[in-house]
């Protein structure tokens, strides 16, 4: 389980176009938001990713790329950016193995677990925020802490 201070895991995912996409890509450039969520075009995830993409300048004003994992396909996640006009990346995680290695868990067993990891520039897991049913506040913790990062030296 990738925890507050550990190196986050570097896993590589499907992502549009079906053309692999890998966390180490942003490392050195960008603060990541990587946010873990059960389905697309479903309640709280739609809440959830356009919480996100009302957001997403603020992010990338401070120095950050969000990016969102699901368990769907590639098909899905294009609809449901296309529908919701979401400007961020969405990767598929189909086997569960990027779940697995950050250590997202299925809620009650059942439903893909729903976790937000902030990761700064060097690759450490500087916040982690796991909750269903909280889905706005995956969006506002994440934002205060990526600001926060932006304002410290760098080292």
């Amino acid at each position: 389980m990738a925890k507050v201070g550990d190196k986050a895991p570097v896993v590589t995912l499907e992502g549009e176009g079906s053309k692999p996409v890998s966390l180490a890509q942003y490392l050195g450039q960008k603060t990541i938001v990587l946010y873990f969520y059960p389905k697309d075009d479903t309640p709280g995830c739609t809440v959830e990713a356009c919480t996100f993409r009302d957001s997403y300048q603020d992010f990338t004003d401070a120095g950050a790329e969000v990016i969102g994992v699901s368990a769907d396909g590639e098909g899905s996640h294009a609809a449901f950016k296309a529908k919701h006009n979401l400007p961020f990346v969405l990767l598929s995680d189909k086997d569960g193995s990027a779940a697995k290695a950050f250590g997202v868990k299925k809620t009650f067993g059942l439903i893909a677990g729903r976790v937000t990891f902030v990761i700064d520039r060097q690759g450490v897991v500087r916040h982690r925020f796991d909750s269903q049913l909280k889905v706005k506040e995956h969006v506002k913790e994440a934002l205060t802490l990526v600001k926060q990062l932006e304002q410290q030296p760098a080292a």
